[in-house]
């Protein structure tokens, strides 16, 4: 296998071409294969098979945590030096582990249970990690660097779209069988990791027909020393600091947002997927213009901009149960969603891409390894720590209510109404505000003024409002999306 996945010396215009293509539909399948695996489904399993708060949070650490093991992978690219082989081999491993969660119905009397399930996961996730880090690095020299940004917006944007139309889908069609067939609902469950494991495997064979261009000869140095590389770069150091305090943040509540709609607003699992859609929409509306704004004014404008909205929409969950009707909280989530949707495209895509961008040439694979397995134990931590503190918070309450009292009447207003996953939500948002202000340290090449970003988008968002009418906006920012061109054939990269 390997001999057929050999570098290649030079790569010509048209392997380039065909490889940004492939990679787009690897990116297809692999959005198709979380999907079904991943968020509200994979929540709705593990509550299914009476998973408790810990070990909820333990299912949200494991893609994260075993991040820790890109070490391995770094060892293995700089022995073989072969990514693409070590990406599909890697790749293929941990698709199979999802093929037999799917089959464990039919192959075992007692069926699928959770430590079952742990397991087999915990096999994806680490063969995932592996085949992650060489990824990165096989793309950072294959993805031509004028075009990082509006590149990853499009595959970004095509895998939302394939995200919206799966997940309704899915949702639909889950809760009919379940309605259909009660008391079937684990096997129903299982059979979507059947179908993740098969899309994944397609494609690992879209991946595996990319060329790769050989790595850039350098010295071997020791594991030990390769990966204190990124430590001694002050600038990457700041970042590194920067991205874990974030994902800590973040991940300290985010995981948790699906257990709190399923228990405690207890919303049926297609309202869920709905509001989840709204986001990936607002997403897909999004994420070309910050890609665009990405390649012209720098990551870190990008994530100012973006930081401070995400922040906000924390500090809404904490509102969504202050009043009993449910259309409240409805309304309010869908908003918080569609703002959420807007925010998280432009910091994704923006943390992805600094963290290649700073990374010197030739040395990505460490860099990026060191980026990734710092917010894996980062990430790791934070949704441990609060799937054991959820259960201190069980029976407390934060009341803030105001009262008017009259010779007829008492009229009381709730103001806010803490009470255990609320609390998260807050300390998050508190320390997604403290991370943030770590970004002013990092200095990025090519970066402007935040002031003149902003004047730009206003006066940018004017003139197309008065030139075009609002649909053809929207069609222009959904179905045209950009397309790569090598220099030789045009000389704009983006069209």
């Amino acid at each position: 296998m390997c001999m057929k996945l050999t570098p290649s010396s030079e790569l010509s215009p048209d392997q380039v071409q065909s490889g940004l293509r492939l990679v787009v539909k690897d990116g297809l399948a692999t959005e198709a294969m979380v999907v079904l695996t991943a968020g509200a489904f994979l929540t709705a399993i593990a509550l299914q098979m009476g998973a408790s708060n810990f070990q909820i949070g333990v299912l949200a650490a494991m893609p994260t945590f075993t991040n820790i093991f890109q070490l391995f992978s770094i060892w293995l690219v700089h022995r073989y030096r072969n990514r693409r082989a070590i990406t599909v081999i890697c790749s293929t491993m941990a698709r199979l582990p999802l093929v037999c969660i799917g089959l464990l119905p039919w192959i075992l009397p007692a069926g699928a249970t959770l430590p079952l399930l742990m397991s087999l996961l915990s096999f994806h996730y680490f063969f995932g990690s592996i085949a992650g880090a060489s990824w990165n690095s096989w793309m950072k020299d294959l993805i031509p660097g004028q075009i990082l940004g509006s590149y990853f917006s499009r595959r970004t944007r095509l895998a939302q779209s394939l995200n919206v139309t799966l997940s309704i889908s899915i949702a639909l069609l889950v809760d009919y069988l379940k309605e259909r067939f009660p008391g079937n609902e684990i096997s129903i469950y299982t059979s979507m990791f059947l179908l993740a494991g098969i899309a994944g495997l397609l494609g690992v064979y879209a991946l595996s027909r990319v060329q790769e261009p050989r790595m850039a000869s350098g010295e071997t140095e020791s594991l030990l020393r390769q990966i204190r590389q990124p430590l001694k770069d002050t600038n990457y150091r700041r970042m590194l600091l920067f991205n874990a305090s974030w994902v800590f943040a973040l991940n300290l509540a985010t995981p948790f947002f699906m257990v709190y709609m399923m228990k405690t607003l207890r919303l049926p699992i297609s309202t869920i997927i709905l509001l989840g859609i709204l986001a990936q929409l607002s997403s897909i509306c999004f994420v070309s213009v910050w890609g665009k704004y990405i390649d012209k004014y720098s990551n870190k404008n990008v994530i100012r901009i973006c930081a401070p909205v995400y922040i906000a929409c924390l500090l809404a969950w904490a509102f969504t149960a202050l009043y009993p009707a449910p259309s409240f909280a409805i309304t309010l989530l869908a908003l918080i969603n569609i703002a959420t949707g807007m925010a998280t495209s432009g910091i994704t895509l923006a943390l992805n891409n600094i963290g290649i961008k700073l990374a010197p040439q030739g040395q990505a694979m460490v860099y990026l390894s060191a980026k990734n397995m710092l917010n894996a134990f980062t990430a790791a931590l934070a949704p441990l720590f609060g799937g054991l503190m959820a259960d201190y918070f069980v029976g407390r309450q934060v009341l803030w209510n105001v009262q008017w009292h009259s010779a007829s009447r008492v009229i009381q207003v709730p103001l806010l109404h803490l009470q255990q996953w609320n609390f998260f939500f807050v300390i998050s948002a508190i320390l997604a505000m403290i991370a943030i202000r770590l970004l002013r340290r990092v200095a990025e090449p090519g970066e402007v003024e935040s002031a003149v970003m902003t004047s730009d988008m206003n006066s940018q968002l004017k003139r197309i409002l008065k030139e075009k009418p609002a649909r053809q906006v929207v069609q222009r920012i959904i179905y045209r999306p950009s397309k790569w061109k090598h220099p030789s054939q045009k000389k704009d990269l983006i069209s």
